[in-house]
């Protein structure tokens, strides 16, 4: 999926750049939309795993998310979604933030209910498929080694 919106004053701080929690706020509404499209039910966020903001996106530029399902677990899946600042005159486009969200899909009493799979088919939805099991196998190892020593 993709989405557009023109960054206004009051998405913006006192330099005249969007505030972080903007671009956070339509990141999760796209990325949920994502979601609910691939459960073909309800979802819940359930964690915003990693957010890197690479540029600023200034008054006045455009920002383009789009958003795809990466992997998907039993009950949960991931949602990668790329933002990018566009002049709106001259057509130039700056990668700005990626952000990679976790999802679980909710049966009609809100639990936890299994997802359909997802079949990557092209090279480009391989290696997000491949780049996201990583990242899953990465949190998944943390978890464990944080439980053992006691943090959660």
């Amino acid at each position: 999926m993709e989405t557009r919106y023109i960054v206004m004053p009051q998405h913006a701080n006192d330099a005249n750049v969007a505030f972080g929690g903007t671009i956070m706020s339509w990141i999760d509404m796209l990325a949920a939309m994502v979601a609910q499209k691939h459960c073909e039910g309800r979802v819940v966020t359930v964690s915003i795993d990693h957010m890197a903001f690479l540029a600023p996106i200034r008054v006045g530029e455009h920002v383009v998310l789009k958003a795809s399902a990466n992997y998907v677990g039993h009950t949960s899946m991931e949602v990668g979604v790329r933002v990018v600042r566009e002049n709106p005159y001259s057509g130039e486009s700056v990668h700005a933030t990626t952000a990679y969200l976790t999802f679980v899909g909710l049966d009609a009493q809100g639990r936890p209910s299994p997802i359909p799979g997802l079949q990557p088919e092209s090279p480009e939805e391989q290696r997000r498929h491949e780049n996201a099991r990583l990242r899953v196998e990465a949190r998944r190892e943390l978890q464990k080694r944080i439980r053992q020593q006691g943090h959660i």
